[in-house]
């Protein structure tokens, strides 16, 4: 394996690595069944129990979350409500609570960081810690992991499990994390390697995705002691991009710098539809709910939008798309408008699909809506374009950007429109994605990510003091 921080290497003056592989680096905590953890920390009786957390409250819907008791019977995430109480007829089914969540991740991430500073914050239910030199050693680092865990235990809850790997690159420390759950601590240490991990699926990797899988497959590597054996030079081609090189210094224990954060690219909503709404009009109150709240996130991040999806998933497995384009704005009046002007002419479409079917009505499973080409100023000056319709759009931005403070300040949605009126908002909530933690412009028309962790400050990872001796080496 050649050297890394050698400047032939290939990555370039941006990417060059701080260090070779060796010695404990990282610590990496993931808790286990996450969501359905959180369900049996809050409801004791629960504890023990096998437990699925599902999208609504419903019978109809599929799990999103299992408890590993419900996963020693076979269930799993995308098991049926239904076929869960075939397996396990007392099995206990909650509805999910994004927002209760969220408050435990902050719980979780403040106690981390009482042990060790936060390097990243992966996911809902992951993050990676720095480890300071006098920590690299194995048996310290083992230490430290085991105060962090009777740490959570005690601050925050004992059903609250995690498992921690300890390696000496991110990548690595991810991988033993995962080898033994629940409540695992695992180190792997690079000269272990690649026996260590011989018998890993390589699709199981971060990083390896069916697409490179697919590429790993055509250059003949389909177990991990020929992926260990890859040359850099190779995996950049194999990968088509830097990343692949990148990547596999990682896999060998080097240090390579996380890549910049990329720039907002879009801010939407989706929402898998309950019974009521899949009809088409309970389908429209439902898009122009998460398209409300979608644009006063924007407001909330002072951006603009140029342009707009919707995606409407019929319960047949059919699907409707919409994109459209229009001037920068803000205004939430805009956007309702561009949705009405898609909501009339799919209606043709959605009545074919439903006769097709031999359905009285159309069924629409899922609703999707995005604001697309953000950026951080109005529409300039067009010659085409009367300056009367850009000062109204603009009053109208600021009529909705008040309407955002006054729900901000009365800590929920109070002022609305009409049709919104009978709309369950706990309904809509905040959605987590699976790599990305909800922040706190999705909670303004709750109050806040304050009121929801009843006035304690949230954990602010960006800005908070980090001790210098613990920064990258």
């Amino acid at each position: 394996m050649p050297d890394p921080s050698d400047s032939h290497a290939g990555f370039g003056d941006d990417a060059a690595l701080h260090s070779g592989a060796g010695g404990m680096r990282v610590l990496f905590i993931d808790f286990n069944a996450y969501f359905a953890s959180v369900e049996q920390h809050d409801e004791p009786a629960l504890r023990g129990r096998p437990v699925i957390v599902t999208p609504l409250k419903s019978e109809h819907s599929g799990a999103i979350a299992a408890s590993y008791e419900a996963k020693a019977l076979g269930i799993s995430r995308g098991t049926s409500v239904l076929q869960a109480r075939q397996i396990c007829p007392d099995i206990a089914v909650r509805p999910a609570r994004h927002d209760r969540y969220v408050a435990v991740h902050h719980l979780l991430m403040r106690e981390i960081e009482r042990h060790l500073p936060i390097a990243r914050i992966c996911s809902i239910d992951e993050c990676a810690c720095r480890l300071n030199p006098d920590e690299a050693d194995v048996a310290r680092a083992r230490t430290k992991a085991e105060e962090i865990k009777r740490g959570i235990y005690a601050n925050v809850g004992e059903s609250l499990r995690c498992s921690i790997g300890l390696a000496s690159s991110q990548l690595l420390a991810k991988l033993a994390g995962e080898l033994h759950k629940p409540d695992g601590l695992t180190v792997i240490e690079t000269h272990t390697l690649p026996d260590a991990l011989a018998d890993l699926p390589l699709r199981s990797i971060p990083g390896i995705g069916g697409g490179v899988e697919a590429r790993l497959e055509r250059a003949g590597i389909t177990r991990f002691p020929q992926l260990w054996a890859l040359a850099p030079k190779h995996a950049r081609k194999i990968w088509g991009s830097v990343q692949g090189e990148r990547f596999l210094y990682a896999l060998h224990g080097h240090d390579v710098p996380e890549a910049a954060e990329p720039k907002k690219a879009m801010i939407g909503h989706s929402r898998v539809l309950s019974g009521e709404h899949r009809t088409p009009e309970g389908a429209r109150i439902v898009a122009r709910a998460l398209l409300l709240k979608a644009a006063s996130r924007l407001r909330h991040y002072d951006l603009y939008a140029r342009s707009m999806s919707v995606t409407l998933k019929l319960v047949s497995g059919d699907a409707l798309h919409h994109d459209t384009r229009f001037r920068a704005t803000q205004n939430s009046w805009r956007f309702l408008g561009e949705l009405d002007i898609f909501w009339k002419a799919m209606q043709p479409a959605l009545a074919q699909r439903a006769q097709r079917m031999g359905l009285a009505r159309p069924r629409i499973k899922l609703a999707t809506v995005y604001l697309h080409g953000l950026g951080d100023r109005p529409p300039e000056r067009d010659l085409f374009v009367p300056s009367a319709i850009d000062e109204k759009d603009a009053n109208q931005a600021r009529l909705w950007k008040a309407i955002d403070g006054i729900n901000r300040d009365l800590g929920q949605p109070r002022v609305i429109l009409a049709s919104q009126r009978d709309l369950d908002l706990n309904y809509l909530g905040v959605k987590i994605a699976f790599s990305r933690v909800p922040d706190a412009a999705e909670f303004a028309d709750i109050g806040g990510i304050e009121k929801i962790l009843d006035g304690a400050k949230a954990h602010e990872h960006e800005t908070r003091t980090m001790n210098p001796a613990r920064a990258l080496y």
